[in-house]
């Protein structure tokens, strides 16, 4: 076994376990919170290594490094994979077509293609709507403003296809006050999965009712 390999394997097994730990905290059940590996920049072999550890659930920010990854990877495995980074519309059809869960739904234009690619490849992905709760212009995200509205849209428009919410607090504040808005924004809309938190902030984001964590770096190692 590669050292790298190696290191895979013993940070995904001391990240469960702070996953664990944080859940207790919280009164929760560790087995309510699912852990999102993101493997993104990170070659095959790392997604291979996570997934002989038992990891079965990826997130990619980009379509075409996914594209790149996982769809070989079908053959042999079986895993569930999140595109977690902002899509362009023109990449809906590829997303559609590879990715398990969408994420980032956070436009009437992206969820217009969206449809779209569900109605040609015949398959729908669960969808989150991204909000951008620190109202950042240069990140995707529908605002806290419009995001009531657009919710109860895509609602309508999706059905049970959208399943939740997500978010990536402005890096320098403190998140929890981020993680309790999209947490509080979930359940007035009865939507069940919250997605928040990463390698800095994920028992935080746990404590504040997280129910998928996206961590990279204390699993894959920096980028």
């Amino acid at each position: 076994m590669s050292p790298e390999t190696q290191a895979i394997i013993e940070n995904l097994a001391h990240v469960r376990e702070r996953i664990a730990n944080a859940a207790i905290r919280a009164g929760r059940r560790p087995e309510d919170v699912t852990l999102v590996a993101v493997s993104k920049t990170k070659p095959q072999d790392a997604v291979l290594a996570a997934l002989a550890a038992g990891q079965t659930v990826f997130g990619e920010n980009r379509v075409q490094e996914a594209e790149g990854k996982f769809p070989s990877l079908r053959a042999d495995h079986r895993f569930s994979l999140h595109i977690i980074g902002g899509l362009q519309t023109n990449k809906a059809r590829d997303a559609v077509r590879i990715a398990d869960v969408i994420e980032t739904l956070d436009r009437p234009r992206l969820a217009d293609a969206l449809e779209a690619a569900m109605e040609k490849e015949g398959r729908r992905p669960t969808l989150l709507i991204e909000v951008n709760t620190g109202e950042e212009p240069q990140k995707s995200g529908v605002s806290r403003a419009e995001a009531d509205a657009f919710i109860e849209a895509s609602k309508a428009r999706f059905g049970a296809t959208l399943a939740g919410l997500m978010c990536v607090p402005p890096q320098g504040e403190d998140p929890a006050p981020h993680f309790a808005w999209l947490s509080a924004c979930a359940q007035r809309h009865g939507l069940g999965v919250v997605s928040m938190g990463m390698s800095a902030d994920f028992e935080t984001a746990i404590a504040h009712g997280a129910t998928w964590v996206r961590v990279g770096s204390a699993i894959f190692g920096s980028r």
